[in-house]
C-alpha cells in the first residue's frame, strides 16, 4: 500500500505532543496525540487507519533520530 502523509506540531506541553496531519499539507484534517513518556500515540478521531499509522512511526522515528519531537515532516511509502 503507498501512502505520503504530512504532519505539523501545534502544541506541546511535558507530557504530550500534539500533531495535524493529513495528505495535503495546506489543509490538515485530522490530529493525533503522542504521550512523551511512553512514546504511543492516539488519534483523536479515533481511526486506527493507515495515514494515521505512518505520521505516529514518522514521528517517533524522526524523535529517536534527533533527540526532539519535530516540528513537522513527512513519509512517503
Amino acid at each position: 500500500m503507498a501512502g505520503l502523509v504530512y504532519f505539523r506540531k501545534i502544541s506541546e506541553d511535558a507530557e504530550l505532543v500534539r500533531y495535524e496531519f493529513g495528505d495535503d499539507p495546506d489543509s490538515f484534517a485530522r490530529h493525533l496525540t503522542m504521550d512523551k513518556e511512553s512514546r504511543t500515540s492516539s488519534a483523536d478521531d479515533g481511526r486506527m487507519d493507515y495515514s494515521y499509522l505512518q505520521a505516529s512511526r514518522k514521528i517517533n522515528a524522526m524523535h529517536e533520530e534527533r533527540g526532539r519531537w519535530p516540528d513537522r515532516g513527512m513519509s512517503v511509502s
